[in-house]
Parts: structure tokens; C-alpha cells; sequence
């Protein structure tokens, strides 16, 4: 293995020094595979239950009506889920445009958005209004509260409670980090501030950005009371496989809200033709566990690589894990690019490509952004990415299979050691 490595130009230093981290980690591995094993059943259960059969991988075209493999996968993404209904389709573009149609579909005017968790991902602080952009909720008369985390990362309680009023209509919770670099919300402590919500307003309709967070645990947030989960068909749940598209899973009632918004009132989900992608969007689904579990190992080797050579991490490379998403700052600029270098060499598609700072719509700072990946932008699949701003954190994640994940972390390492930017 050392020679095939040092085909990669990795040195004999770095090979073993990620491999005595490596070995250190092992015995984590279980408990990742056995939640893994756990989430495997469940979405074979649901594709059993659900009668899939080959006839449901034809597909459709134009207005996309009676198309019996799109109403199966959706049905299925439902048990997943422990959900009412749900609308899985290739017409969602992304993550921050599946949360849009759900906030839309479900705010009027007059109602206010509440987020408890702080400020959300950047790319919806123009969907919000936070960040002045044509077409925010803001411009449609819909409010915005925001209450910010104790300095520990925990939920504000007493702030919480005094900033839901008569006008809150629909409370937001980001599961994982964003851009920050505070620590991911578990599914129990996610159930545990819904509990706390509804004691206060039970009918205000609670919604979790689960993106990253797909089949981390044993639970997803929609089993703890929340009335919508969403997020991207190019993260966890797409397996790798999936081309475009995003899912949000609730209540029938929330789901339809979503649906007339992302076609039109009178149609709803009854359009959207699925142009051939249900077998490839199902087949994904099947490997996302194991995909996932993957991507989790790569994370906490990770964690292990950097925060031994004095680097702070979220999560630490001892904590517990409920998403796929490593934070590292690493304080300087020069070192953010650096890593993000390693792991587009260490990429199967576009290795050669050197990625830099840029000015990417949705930021409010240069991002830089390494993925070379088969689906474009597919978080999923071994990438990082980061603002080129204060505390200059880079975030990494994916991975389609521990390996490459491993290769990745080799990779970041050697083109921060051949720059000169760690002590060893």
C-alpha cells in the first residue's frame, strides 16, 4: 500500500502518520455499521412494503401525470421517514430550494419565521430576507426572529419561549452546522426542543433542515415530532447515484402546502414527469446507509489527523457523530486552500483541477470549493469547502467509500506539508 500511495506523491511520513490515527479509530467502526446495518433493513422494509417492482422504473415525460414510479418512491421516502406523505422530485434543484418551497408553501403573509438555532446556512439568508435579495419572504410580508445558541451550542430555552407569539406560524431547525462551527444537533435533542415548542404552541408547525443528517442515527427528526423534514437528493440520501433532486418528507397536509408551491395551485404533485431517473434515484436510495457510514468513518479520521497536530475540530475526534460534516480551523487562509487542494487531487473526476476563492452566488464571502466528483455539487461524494473568512474553518465531508475518504485526508495533509503550513 505504501507504494501505491506514493504514486499519489503522498511521503512515507504522512502514509504512516495517518495510519497510526487510523488504527486508533477502529473500534468506532462498529457502532457506525451496525446504525449502517439498522438503516439498511429500514429502507428494504420500505421498498417491500411499497410493491417496487420493475415496472415502476419506466419513465415519464412532459406534465408527468399517473406516473406510478414517482407516487411508489415518494411513498417510500414516507416510511423512511415515518412521515404522512412526501415529494421527492428532480424539479427540487437543491437543498436551499427544497427548504424554500417548503417555507413558502407553508408561510403566508402576515406570519412570522422563527429560527431557534441561530442564524440558518448562508444561502437562505436571502430566501428569509436576512440578506436583502427579489423574491425573499421578506418582500411577501412574511417576519423573521431569530434566537441565537448559549455559548456551549445548546438551545436558548427561556429565550425560545418569549420569542414565540401570536404571528409565529412555522419554527426552522438546522440540524447540522452550516457554515459555523458549532455542534451538530442530535435527533433526541432535536425531539427535545420540539417537545419543549409544543408545550408552548401546539399547532405551530415545525420544520428540520435534515441535510447531511440522513441515516447518521437510527431515528431521522420527522420520528420525534417534527411535521417536515427536507433536504438534497445529492447529499445522504441520493447514495451517490442520484443526478439532481430534493425530498421533503411530513404531514399530508404540509406536503401539499409544498407541492402546489413548487408547480402550481390546481396541479400540485400531481405534475412532474420523472424523465427516466426513478431507477437511479431509488437505486440510490438503497446504497445510502453504507454510503453514509462511509462518509462518517472518513469524518472521524479526519477529526483524529487534525486535531492531533493542533487543530480544533467539530466534532472532536472523540464525540459522538449525527451528520457526515468535519469542521477544522485552521486559522489562515493559506491553510483552507491548501487542504481543499489535497482533496481535489485525491478527486476521480477533475484531479488536475486546482480550485480557488471564489465569488459564489447565495455568499456573502469568497467560497472555495473542492469536489470532483460524477454529480456536480454532490456533497455526498468526497468534497470540502469553505469561506475565505474568519475563523477560516474549512468543512469537509463524503465520500462514496471510506477509502477514498482515506485518500482524501492523505492527500490534504501532503499539500500542507509540502507548503510548509503544520508543525509536525
Amino acid at each position: 500500500m505504501k507504494d501505491m500511495y506514493a504514486e499519489f506523491g503522498i511521503s512515507e511520513k504522512v502514509i504512516e502518520y495517518c495510519n497510526s490515527k487510523e488504527a486508533l479509530i477502529k473500534d468506532r467502526f462498529d457502532e457506525i455499521d451496525r446504525v449502517c446495518e439498522y438503516n439498511q433493513m429500514k429502507v428494504i422494509r420500505a421498498m417491500q412494503k411499497n410493491r417496487l417492482g420493475e415496472a415502476h422504473f419506466a419513465g415519464t415525460t412532459g406534465y408527468g401525470y399517473n406516473d406510478i414510479g414517482r407516487d411508489c418512491l415518494e411513498s417510500i421516502y414516507a416510511d423512511c421517514f415515518r412521515t404522512e406523505a412526501a415529494l421527492v422530485r428532480a424539479q427540487i434543484t437543491c437543498g436551499t430550494h427544497a427548504l424554500a418551497t417548503a417555507l413558502f408553501g407553508n408561510l403566508r403573509p402576515g406570519d412570522e419565521l422563527l429560527a431557534p438555532a441561530g442564524k440558518p446556512y448562508d444561502t437562505l439568508e436571502e430566501v428569509i430576507g436576512i440578506r436583502p435579495s427579489r423574491g425573499s419572504l421578506k418582500e411577501y410580508g412574511v417576519s423573521y426572529r431569530q434566537v441565537d445558541l448559549l455559548s456551549d451550542g445548546g438551545f436558548d430555552y427561556p429565550a425560545i419561549k418569549e420569542a414565540i407569539n401570536e404571528k409565529t406560524k412555522l419554527i426552522a431547525i438546522q440540524r447540522s452546522k452550516g457554515y459555523q462551527t458549532r455542534p451538530t444537533f442530535s435527533v433526541d435533542k432535536i425531539g427535545k426542543l420540539i417537545a419543549f415548542i409544543r408545550e408552548i404552541k401546539p399547532e405551530v408547525t415545525i420544520m428540520v433542515d435534515n441535510c447531511y443528517g440522513e441515516f447518521v442515527e437510527e431515528k431521522e427528526p420527522s420520528e420525534v415530532g417534527a411535521d417536515m423534514v427536507v433536504g438534497s437528493l445529492i447529499k445522504n440520501p441520493g447514495g451517490g447515484l442520484a443526478p439532481i433532486g430534493g425530498y421533503i418528507c411530513g404531514t399530508k397536509e404540509c406536503i401539499e402546502n409544498a407541492a402546489v408551491r413548487l408547480t402550481t395551485p390546481g396541479l400540485g404533485a400531481e405534475v412532474g414527469a420523472s424523465l427516466g431517473i426513478t431507477h437511479t434515484l431509488l437505486q440510490g436510495l438503497f446504497q445510502a446507509p453504507q454510503v453514509v457510514a462511509g462518509a462518517l468513518k472518513g469524518a472521524i479520521l479526519a477529526a483524529n489527523i487534525y486535531e492531533s497536530l493542533g487543530f480544533s475540530c467539530v466534532p472532536d475526534s472523540k464525540e459522538s457523530r449525527h451528520d457526515i460534516i468535519q469542521a477544522i480551523t485552521f486559522g489562515t487562509a493559506e491553510r483552507v486552500v491548501a487542504f481543499c487542494e489535497g482533496i481535489q487531487a485525491a478527486a476521480p473526476v477533475d484531479s488536475f483541477v486546482v480550485p480557488e476563492p471564489w465569488a459564489m452566488p447565495g455568499y456573502d464571502s469568497d467560497v472555495i470549493m473542492a469536489a470532483g466528483a460524477f454529480i456536480s455539487g454532490s456533497s455526498i461524494e468526497l468534497s470540502a469547502d469553505a469561506p475565505i473568512k474568519p475563523p477560516y474553518a474549512v468543512y469537509f465531508q463524503g465520500g462514496l467509500t471510506y477509502y477514498h475518504a482515506k485518500l482524501g485526508m492523505m492527500m490534504s495533509l501532503q499539500k500542507m506539508v509540502d507548503k510548509n503550513l503544520i508543525s509536525w
